[in-house]
Parts: C-alpha cells; sequence; structure tokens
C-alpha cells in the first residue's frame, strides 16, 4: 500500500503541477506566443510591402535605364550629325580657301608675268638701241653709206609730200562734190 500511496501522492503532485503550469504559465507562454507570432505577420506583410516597393523600384530603375540609353543615342545620333555637319562647313571652308590662294597665285603670276615682260622689254630696247647704234656708226663711218642713206632720206619725204598733196586735193574734190 505503501507503493499505491506512493504512487497517488506522484499523481497528486503531479496534477498539482499541471495545474500551475495550466494556470499560471501556459497563459503568458501563450500570450507571448501570440505576441511572437503577430510579430512575425507583421513582419512577414512588411516584407511582402518590400518586395512590393523593390519590385516597383527595379521597374524605375528599368524604365529609367532604358530612356538613359534612349537619350544617349539621342546624343549620340546628334554628335554625329554635328560632327557631319563641322566637317562640311570645313570642307567649304578649305575649298574657298583654296580658291581664294588659287586666285591669289594666279594674280601674283600676272603681276609677275608683266613684270619680267617690262623687264624684258627694257632689256631688249636697250639692247636694240646698242645694235642699232653700234650698225648705224658701223654705216655712217663710211662717207658712201652715208651719202646713200640721206639721199634715200629726201626721196622718202619726197614721196611724202606728194602722197599728203594728192590726199589734200582728193578731200577738197569730195568737198566741192558734197
Amino acid at each position: 500500500m505503501d507503493e499505491v500511496l506512493a504512487y497517488i501522492a506522484e499523481l497528486v503532485a503531479f496534477a498539482i503541477i499541471i495545474f500551475f503550469v495550466v494556470r499560471y504559465i501556459v497563459p503568458p507562454a501563450r500570450k507571448a506566443m501570440r505576441a511572437q507570432q503577430e510579430t512575425i505577420k507583421a513582419q512577414i506583410e512588411r516584407a511582402e510591402q518590400t518586395e512590393k516597393r523593390l519590385a516597383v523600384a527595379e521597374a524605375k530603375y528599368a524604365d529609367a535605364v532604358v530612356e538613359a540609353r534612349q537619350e544617349a543615342a539621342k546624343i549620340r545620333d546628334n554628335a554625329r550629325a554635328d560632327a557631319q555637319r563641322i566637317v562640311e562647313e570645313m570642307r567649304v571652308q578649305a575649298d574657298r580657301e583654296v580658291e581664294r590662294i588659287r586666285v591669289r597665285g594666279e594674280e601674283e603670276l600676272a603681276n609677275r608675268r608683266q613684270h619680267l615682260m617690262r623687264e624684258l622689254h627694257a632689256y631688249l630696247g636697250q639692247r636694240s638701241v646698242e645694235v642699232a647704234d653700234r650698225l648705224v656708226g658701223e654705216h655712217l663711218a663710211d662717207a658712201g653709206a652715208r651719202s646713200a642713206t640721206v639721199d634715200r632720206f629726201l626721196d622718202e619725204l619726197d614721196a611724202m609730200s606728194a602722197r599728203d598733196e594728192a590726199a589734200e586735193r582728193s578731200l577738197v574734190a569730195s568737198k566741192g562734190e558734197s
């Protein structure tokens, strides 16, 4: 019987412990568990909201990247167009400069040609005078040649005066007919 009493005593002690556990320990534990569950639910909801915001932010980021690429492409195309325009302007300017230099060169060449022609004429004139002086000097050194030259000169003067008289007569005759 002692054993049964010991068994019953153990059973009563166990029941008292269960009563205290159920009465004083389980409700705060449940309350703490519920609070913990609520905290976990709130964290889960915040995580879901954060995921949604992250998805929206990623979509905005992707849109911004696409827009930035499009803007970069526009800028690149504009830069190419500007570069092409600048190249064309420089080409036109270079063509104008080449034409200006060509015209200036032609003018300079014409001026030099005229200058050389003047110098050549002056030189040839001087040389002609020198040669003529020498020939006339040689020719006049001979008395017979000198006399023949004077006679020829006088004959040419007579011929010129005869032509002038004939022209005068024809002029008077033509005035008289009018």
